[in-house]
């Protein structure tokens, strides 16, 4: 069925074959699907809900009917992983669906156009680019408020620029291609070129920038959201699990590990997904 999907797409297809040779970017790719399964079925998987209480059971160390502990307020650790996965892969997926939309629009039309336009649209992304990330971040959470929406808002802000000048440096080095002018020898709309003819020639390396922009994503999540500016209590977010594991480090030190290492493990195969994907678009190494 892959093989018919690519066919007639060699360059997809020889990008397929390197990438499944990258045994680190295949175990990434698990990882991920892995967590995607887990969160899509968290209610079947997780033993007890995120939000059930036993205050006989305040912070237990883990056992067979706790297999991760509980947290100070009785709760089982490991189902609020589980259902911290939807959360987090949410807005990490999302977040960067806003930052390349918006970047990859900005970048397309700054690359294609030039001139006044492109220097007004870079300048505005200097401008933005010239603010520390996290700072701007929480600064946009702090004006939007906490929320899963508005989370997913600032994290995905803070990446635009990011998408814009990889997408307009891949827009200027496909432009002035021989396709190109004959679509415009043709008749092509601007829109048309843009749309049919440059960005699907120009997208390969913004999609390498989007995978590792997930894993940054999701780590800005948990950064706002140990600071108190992300999900609000009870929903979990493995960032607010770390978060409210502080007062327990020494006594109940399970209670940080375990979010601690979901979220590097996330990130993890994230980036090793992400440096696969370069590595087996990289022309350079075309066999």
């Amino acid at each position: 069925m892959a093989s018919n999907i690519i066919k007639g797409n060699s360059m997809w297809k020889y990008t397929l074959i390197r990438l499944r040779r990258n045994y680190l970017a295949v175990a990434g790719f698990v990882v991920i699907a892995l967590l995607i399964l887990v969160a899509v079925f968290a209610e079947r998987i997780a033993p007890y809900g995120y939000s059930d209480q036993d205050y006989m059971m305040i912070r237990k160390s883990p056992s067979a009917a706790h297999w991760l502990g509980t947290d100070e307020f009785g709760r089982d650790v490991l189902s609020r992983l589980i259902y911290g996965s939807r959360i987090s892969l949410q807005v990490g997926f999302i977040a960067v669906s806003i930052s390349l939309v918006i970047g990859g629009a900005i970048g397309a039309v700054a690359g294609y156009f030039g001139g006044k336009t492109d220097n007004i649209l870079m300048r505005i992304m200097d401008v933005q680019l010239a603010i520390p990330t996290i700072l701007l971040a929480i600064v946009i959470s702090s004006a939007l408020g906490p929320g899963l929406f508005n989370l997913m808002v600032a994290v995905g802000i803070t990446h635009i620029p990011n998408f814009a000048r990889l997408m307009r440096a891949s827009v200027l080095s496909v432009k002035g291609m021989e396709f190109i002018e004959a679509a415009r020898a043709m008749g092509a709309t601007h829109k048309r070129i843009i749309l049919m003819y440059i960005m699907p020639n120009s997208i390969a390396p913004v999609i390498v920038q989007a995978t590792l922009s997930v894993a940054n994503a999701i780590l800005f999540a948990a950064t706002l959201s140990f600071l108190g500016l992300g999900i609000q209590p009870p929903y979990p977010e493995w960032g607010g699990m770390l978060s409210a594991a502080r007062p327990y480090l020494r006594g109940n030190s399970y209670l940080s590990i375990f979010p601690g290492l979901a979220i590097m493990i996330t990130i993890v195969a994230l980036n090793c997904i992400g440096d696969g994907l370069r590595d087996a678009l990289d022309p350079k190494q075309k066999r």
